[in-house]
C-alpha cells in the first residue's frame, strides 16, 4: 500500500494499491546467477532469439542485452509485440544492437536467408506453440511449429556452424500425455541426436510453468479477480511447478554457458504448487474474502491435461552440475539417421 502520509490526507484510492507481486506466490526465494561467466560467452557475439516477442523470448532479450552482444537478431512472426520490444531495447541500448526479423521459423528458405545474412553464433530457440488444449485440437500446427520449426533451425545451425544452440523445452515433454508435450519431446530428441554429427553444441533446457507468462494461470486469475470472479481451475488437486520469467531466463542463459552439447538441463523449481492454494493466496493478497467476496469454481480437466507434471528430478534420472539449481537429465540416446527419417515422414 502507499505510504501512510497519503492516507492521512485522504488521498488514498484503491488504484494506488499495488498488484499482487508474482514472486510472493512462489513460496521460495528467487534464483540469482553468475554474471561474470555469462558475460564471457555472450560478449561480442551475434545472438539470435526466436520467439523473441513471447514471454520467455522477450525476457531473454532483456537479460542478454546488458552483456554486450555484438548484435541481437530478434525473430518472431508477431509484428506488434516485436515492434514494441525493439523500441524498448533501442531506447536503452542504442540503435545498433537489435535487428528485427519478421519471419516464421517453419519457412525453411526464409530462415536460411536469415542465417546466411546474419551468421548467428548463439541461437536461443524459444519459438513454439505451448497451449495444451489448443494443440490437442490443432495437432498439425503443433508438429509444424514445434517439430518442423525446430528441425529447420537445428539443420541451419549445423550448416552455418553456430557455436551453441539452446532449445527451450518444457516439463510437459516428460512422459507426455498430450500433443504439445509430445511435439516438444520430438524436438528435444532431434536436437540431442544432431549434436553427435555437428560442430554446433545443441543444448536443451526444460522447465515448468512460468509465472505471469502470456496465457498462464496468474494473468487469468488476476483478470477474474478484477471482474469479481469466479476464479476457475480445472481440478481441486491439480499441481504445477512454477518459476518467474526472469528466473527461467537466467537459468536458460546459465545452462547455455555451461552446456558442452547433447545435454538436457532440468531446473530445480522447488516443490510443485497446488493451483487451488495459489488461487486462495491471490484472493487473500487482493484483500478479498473467499466465499463472501469471490468464489472458486472447478471446471474439470481439459483434454491432454495432467494432474501432476513431472521434471524427472529424482536421483536415478539426473546428474548434478556445479549449479545447485541445474541438473542434467539422463535420457536414451537416439540414432540420428533413423530419427531424421521418422521426423521427415511425420512432417510429411
Amino acid at each position: 500500500v502507499p505510504p501512510p502520509s497519503d492516507w492521512l490526507n485522504g488521498e488514498l484510492t484503491y488504484k494506488q494499491i499495488e498488484k499482487v507481486k508474482i514472486e510472493d506466490l512462489l513460496g521460495r526465494s528467487q534464483i540469482k546467477l553468475n554474471r561474470v561467466e555469462i558475460n564471457k560467452y555472450i560478449s561480442g557475439k551475434v545472438v539470435m532469439i526466436t520467439g523473441a516477442a513471447g514471454s520467455i523470448g522477450s525476457e531473454l532479450v532483456k537479460q542478454i542485452s546488458p552483456f554486450n552482444p555484438q548484435k541481437l537478431i530478434l525473430v518472431d512472426q508477431a509484428e506488434s509485440p516485436i515492434y514494441d520490444l525493439d523500441i524498448d531495447i533501442r531506447s536503452k541500448y542504442g540503435e545498433q544492437l537489435t535487428e528485427v526479423v519478421v519471419a516464421d521459423v517453419r519457412n525453411n528458405s526464409r530462415m536460411k536467408s536469415v542465417f546466411k545474412e546474419y551468421r548467428p553464433q548463439i541461437v536461443f530457440h524459444a519459438a513454439a506453440y505451448k497451449h495444451v488444449p489448443l494443440m490437442e485440437t490443432n495437432p498439425t500446427e503443433a508438429v509444424r511449429t514445434n517439430v518442423q520449426g525446430t528441425k529447420t533451425l537445428v539443420d541451419l545451425s549445423s550448416e552455418y556452424e553456430v557455436e551453441k544452440f539452446i532449445l527451450i523445452s518444457t516439463d510437459k515433454a516428460v512422459n507426455p500425455t498430450n500433443i504439445m508435450g509430445a511435439s516438444k519431446r520430438i524436438a528435444e530428441i532431434y536436437a540431442q541426436a544432431a549434436n553427435e554429427h555437428s560442430y554446433t553444441k545443441f543444448i536443451t533446457t526444460r522447465f515448468g510453468n512460468v509465472l505471469g507468462s502470456n496465457g498462464s494461470v496468474i494473468p487469468l486469475f488476476r483478470k477474474q479477480i478484477t471482474e469479481g470472479g469466479p476464479l476457475t481451475l480445472t481440478h481441486k488437486d491439480i499441481t504445477r511447478f512454477f518459476m518467474t520469467i526472469p528466473e527461467a531466463c537466467q537459468l536458460v542463459i546459465e545452462a547455455g554457458n555451461m552446456g558442452e552439447g547433447g545435454e538436457i538441463f532440468i531446473f530445480d523449481m522447488g516443490k510443485s504448487v497446488k493451483i487451488m492454494d495459489m488461487a486462495k493466496k491471490m484472493i487473500a493478497l487482493s484483500g478479498l474474502e473467499l466465499g463472501t467476496d469471490i468464489q472458486i469454481k472447478v471446471t474439470g480437466l481439459r483434454p491432454g491435461e495432467k494432474l501432476f507434471e513431472e521434471l524427472l528430478a529424482n536421483e536415478e534420472n539426473t546428474v548434478k552440475t556445479h549449479h545447485n539449481k541445474i541438473m542434467i537429465a539422463k535420457v536414451r540416446e537416439s540414432d540420428f539417421e533413423k530419427i531424421k527419417k521418422d521426423i521427415d515422414s511425420l512432417i510429411q
